[in-house]
């Protein structure tokens, strides 16, 4: 059996936006990660398949010093999530991993920015809660921008931890609040140089982290190198399909 080979039990599933499902699984013993990393998970024995396969990369959306590890996705029509969706709790999954380096460690003392769009804000709960749990001293500022507050996954935990890390600045935004029953006080619209520039003192200081569908990634990137931001100081990681 390979060193990032383990077969891991599910212990609890729910809700935490509309359409999104958290995945909670045993950690195995001689598991360890790097906040920001992601695994492969791999269905053992579906009932069913189709042409994009039984397994998938998910970003940890657990902290390393979380009992669980945690896993996040949006509940889109396909023969995985369906799969996912009604495992019975015990069901066991393959797990590889952990891979990716989309941390922390390449802030190298600069401020940390990071830009997620809907899902993808997974890999930055992680980021965000072992940066404050190690009261890390670097600067860090969340933009998550989703269409509605219904769509936002963690958004009161997230915006919950400003309380807990000076460091530490959450900037929710909405782009459809015509389309939302919720009351929204909060910042409207794509991310964008001026809401960036709203709340980072020096925009090419930073090193920025992308995360979210292909489209969101590549417009942020265009921007952020628009804006003067070396290519080496921007981190990106697409979410397709989640």
């Amino acid at each position: 059996m390979a060193e990032n080979y383990f077969v891991v039990n599910l212990k609890a599933r729910k809700e935490i936006a509309e359409s999104t499902m958290e995945f909670r699984f045993e950690k195995p013993k001689g598991f360890e990660f790097i906040a920001g990393q992601h695994v492969l998970v791999t269905l053992i024995n579906p009932k069913e398949t189709d042409a994009e396969g039984n397994r998938r990369v998910f970003c940890l959306a657990s902290a390393p010093y979380e009992e669980d590890l945690i896993v996040a996705c949006r509940m889109r029509d396909t023969a995985f999530k369906r799969e996912f969706g009604t495992m019975k709790i015990g069901s066991e999954v393959e797990l590889r991993g952990p891979y990716g380096s989309m941390t922390l460690d390449k802030t190298q003392g600069k401020p940390a920015v990071f830009l997620a769009g809907g899902i993808g804000i997974t890999p930055f709960r992680s980021i965000i809660l072992d940066a404050t749990a190690r009261r890390l001293a670097g600067e860090l500022s969340l933009f998550y921008s989703n269409y509605r507050p219904e769509d936002a996954a963690y958004i009161s935990e997230l915006r919950g931890i400003e309380k807990e890390n000076k460091n530490y600045t959450f900037i929710p935004t909405m782009t459809e609040m015509k389309k939302s029953k919720m009351t929204w006080n909060g910042e409207r619209g794509y991310i964008s140089k001026e809401m960036l520039a709203k709340y980072v003192e020096d925009l090419k200081l930073p090193v920025y982290y992308i995360t979210g569908p292909p489209l969101m990634v590549l417009s942020m990137q265009a921007v952020l190198l628009e804006m003067g931001v070396a290519p080496d100081s921007i981190e990106t990681e697409q979410f397709i399909g989640y």
